[in-house]
């Protein structure tokens, strides 16, 4: 216990001292696609400050992909049901610098197997997707499988993920998931290639990929590994040229990889072995894996997918409070988690509550309530 407690003591000092060494934000609303619509979330975002993520179309009603382009109003990129499925939901992650999006997204038709692959709750068939050229195409999936996400791409058109490979698995830890799964790569022309788990691992997903083609995510037991967006796995890995390579992990039994910089810097989310709570992560080729600490107070401190890490090295991510529960934006500084809620103007009337994705302006978005309403929004430093 008096580890325990001079740890926290530590890390608030730590806290402190960042606070006043991090720069201020001003916070920009990215709203809603309108109608009745009341939600919005920001997941990805590139050099050029444009935004992707998804948006509810009615109160607690379906939510579709959207890009925003640096001002202006949020584009529907629409679903793969189409018009036949008013019901269906899509998400999107990226753009790249081209305007792509990695699209995971539901179908007209009911899975099979009454999966819920893409986590909607509403057990429709999900499929990856990419958005390209003003269009929104499926992208193809495994041998035997009905079943794939996409969460990430590069300025090379390269599309990463998960996909189901048809082999049954009992064990599996994914709510209704009937089938195993694993990591994959989609070329820029949209051919599908599966990423191996690493040797003793059956499944396995994507979850980040870098210019360089250098790709990251986790691997493990079905039993044990759970897909994005609720994510969990035994091993963070590293994947280059289509091998896999354990990154470590802080003594605990889960560990994911979920961001990677064009440096090759990876972050992620781990259980430490010191207080079984989950700690942010740093992984370098020269220092392995290195404990980024937690938010004092939190179960969970997290660098999320897509781009939580960016060229600069600097880090964003959330906590999730061990009380109440509830979220907070963090943006590290000197390896400190900080409240971003704590860098923007007391009466801005925003409580900021995930960050997700920071560029090399150091512009961040994600998500936050105001006005009593959860909207994506964009942080620029001042």
């Amino acid at each position: 216990m008096k580890t325990i407690l001079t740890s926290i003591a530590a890390g608030s000092l730590l806290a402190v001292f960042a606070i006043a060494q991090t720069p201020r934000y001003t916070v920009t609303d990215l709203g809603t696609l309108g109608g009745n619509g009341t939600s919005s979330a920001a997941f990805d975002m590139n050099d050029a400050g444009w935004v992707a993520g998804s948006s509810s179309l009615t109160a607690g009603g379906p939510q579709h992909a959207f890009l925003w382009y640096g001002g202006g109003h949020l584009h529907d990129l629409g679903t793969l049901g189409g018009l036949a499925c008013p019901a269906c939901n899509s998400s999107a992650d990226g753009p790249n610098g081209s305007g792509e999006a990695a699209i995971g997204s539901e179908t007209s038709a009911m899975d099979p197997n009454g999966e819920d692959f893409c986590e909607f709750g509403t057990h429709r068939q999900c499929l990856g997707a990419v958005w390209k050229n003003g269009a929104l195409r499926a992208l193809p999936n495994l041998a035997g499988g009905n079943d794939a996400n996409a969460f990430a791409l590069n300025d090379q058109g390269q599309v990463v993920g998960f996909a189901e490979n048809g082999t049954p698995d009992s064990t599996c830890a994914t709510p209704f998931q009937v089938h195993r799964f694993e990591a994959v790569i989609w070329g820029p022309n949209g051919e599908i290639h599966g990423l191996p788990p690493l040797t003793g691992d059956t499944v396995g997903f994507a979850f980040g990929i870098n210019d360089l083609g250098q790709v990251i995510g986790a691997s493990g037991l079905c039993s044990n590994t759970t897909i994005p967006p609720n994510p969990s796995g035994a091993h963070a890995v590293l994947w280059e040229n289509g091998s896999a390579t354990d990154l470590g992990n802080l003594g605990g039994v889960s560990t994911v990889a979920s961001s990677i910089n064009n440096r090759g810097e990876v972050v992620g989310g781990a259980q430490s072995a010191e207080d079984g709570t989950t700690h942010a992560f740093l992984w370098t080729r020269g220092t392995g894996i290195e404990d980024l600490g937690a938010f004092p107070g939190a179960i969970a401190t997290v660098a999320p997918c897509c781009n939580s890490i960016n060229n600069r090295s600097e880090v964003v991510g959330f906590s999730i409070d061990g009380t109440t529960f509830s979220s907070r934006a963090l943006v590290w500084h000197d390896k400190a988690p900080v409240d971003l809620n704590t860098l923007i103007p007391a009466d801005s009337g925003w409580y900021l509550q995930a960050a997700e994705s920071i560029n090399d302006a150091g512009e961040i978005v994600g998500y936050g309530t105001i006005n009593g309403n959860t909207h994506a929004f964009r942080a620029t430093p001042r």
